[in-house]
């Protein structure tokens, strides 16, 4: 996983309407990219829902709040359709990005063994810096955005 102080790539992939979304297309701005399991479950819905009820207060502090899961286009649409929510969700169908950022790898549920995404949330500094990693041990679904905030 990568670590604090490590710089990210500038093009982060591209988005639920196949827009490229780049770190530079919001300057001055600390990212929280959030890296989630997948669309439409419960603990991804509760987290996207917390981010977007605690939205205002994430940009009046500076923040711009980016998703990222492996869904497709079609599947963040839906998501963000029936969830309300105000920030872009990337569609890394390719897994590039959550190879790169170190979130993609073994799991197991139910003593079944699989490969999916680690929920994290990388803290990302206007110059494309990883500030700060909150790991999937301590990711809280319901209450995100104020450790984002914390």
């Amino acid at each position: 996983m990568i670590e604090p102080g490590t710089k990210i790539p500038d093009l982060l992939g591209k988005d639920q309407d196949g827009r490229e979304v780049r770190l530079s297309d919001y300057p001055g701005k600390k990212i929280a990219l959030y890296f989630y399991p997948k669309d439409m479950t419960s603990g991804c819905t509760a987290q996207a829902c917390n981010l977007r009820d605690n939205y205002q207060e994430l940009l009046d502090a500076g923040y711009q709040v980016i998703g990222v899961s492996v869904d497709s286009a079609d599947s963040h649409k839906k998501f963000i359709a029936k969830n309300s929510l105000p920030f872009p969700l990337i569609s890394d169908e390719d897994h590039k990005l959550v190879e790169q950022m170190g979130v993609w790898g073994e799991k197991s549920m139910y003593g079944r063994k699989y490969m999916g995404t680690f929920r994290t949330t990388f803290i990302v500094s206007p110059e494309g810096v990883v500030e700060r990693v909150i790991t999937p041990k301590q990711v809280k679904t319901k209450i995100h955005a104020s450790q984002i905030l914390g």
